[in-house]
């Protein structure tokens, strides 16, 4: 069972579907559920650094100022927001706001976790954009944590009864399928999809997803083993379409990146599923 869930809220439009996902989680996982907003002000420290001259007559004071009540009335919408579904669900669970950088803070929370649920980022929405890209990669690869993605498009009240496991036998894939044992536990159905097997000591064995599939059983999890072929799709565009022909209502994968100077990227599987995913994504890295 996940005990702690962590859901990130904001005055945008898509909190109320992030919400409504963590909610039923928290629900049915009779979990602990935190709302957080993060105001995203920086340090002082960082105006002065940055040799700003704002320090003569308040100007710096009044910016932050400014800043805070602005941050507060955003807060306050969340809050709300959150507040009438703990009611609402009778659920157990705390309302929280922080200051600071907004991946460093979501990560931080996210570590005292089982789970993190997150938006996916929306090239079309102002607010998030390639920023937000940058905090979901940044709380992924740095929280130790998986962090279950809802899509920018679409309601999605209650997940995880028909599930698709992406499974290639690697270390991210392992490391997803151990940390969604509880989601899987409770599915109706889960299916585990190799795309294109490989045989070997670094492949799937005989059967493709066969072991895994053993694994789960011990852990009473009913699984069914499927493999594919890509045809020179990629494997995200791959998943995507197997899972729409499942009516699959969530994903769970390993998330699959590298270190750049002072970023984190994605590989490709992870981000065409970042990008396009048409349903809950459970990553796991």
């Amino acid at each position: 069972m996940f005990k702690d869930i962590l859901v990130h809220l904001d005055d945008g439009p898509r909190a109320a579907a992030r919400l409504a996902v963590a909610a039923d989680l928290a629900r049915r996982h009779g979990a602990y559920l935190t709302g957080l907003f993060v105001g995203g002000i920086p340090s002082q420290d960082l105006f002065f650094g940055t040799g700003m001259p704002m320090g003569a007559g308040g100007g710096l004071d009044r910016l932050l100022a400014s800043l805070r009540t602005a941050n507060a009335e955003r807060a306050e919408i969340a809050a709300r927001l959150f507040r009438e579904r703990q009611e609402r669900d009778g659920l157990n669970g705390e309302w929280r706001v922080a200051d600071g950088d907004m991946a460093e803070v979501l990560a931080l929370h996210a570590r005292y976790a089982d789970l993190t649920v997150l938006g996916q980022p929306d090239p079309e929405n102002d607010r998030d954009g390639a920023g937000m890209e940058a905090v979901f990669t940044h709380v992924l690869m740095t929280a130790g944590r998986p962090v279950l993605a809802v899509p920018h498009s679409g309601t999605f009240e209650r997940i995880g009864e028909r599930v698709l496991v992406a499974w290639n036998a690697s270390r991210e894939a392992t490391r997803a399928v151990n940390d969604a044992l509880p989601l899987l536990r409770m599915a109706s159905k889960v299916t585990v999809l190799a795309i294109d097997p490989k045989h070997g000591i670094d492949g799937h064995g005989d059967v493709p997803a066969a072991d895994i599939c053993l694994h789960l059983a011990r852990h009473g999890v009913k699984a069914e083993a499927a493999h594919t072929v890509a045809k020179g799709m990629g494997d995200g565009d791959v998943l995507l379409s197997y899972a729409a022909d499942l009516g699959a209502d969530t994903i769970v994968c390993g998330g699959y990146g590298h270190s750049r100077i002072r970023e984190m990227v994605f590989g490709g599987v992870t981000r065409a599923l970042l990008e396009e995913m048409t349903v809950p994504v459970f990553i796991s890295h």
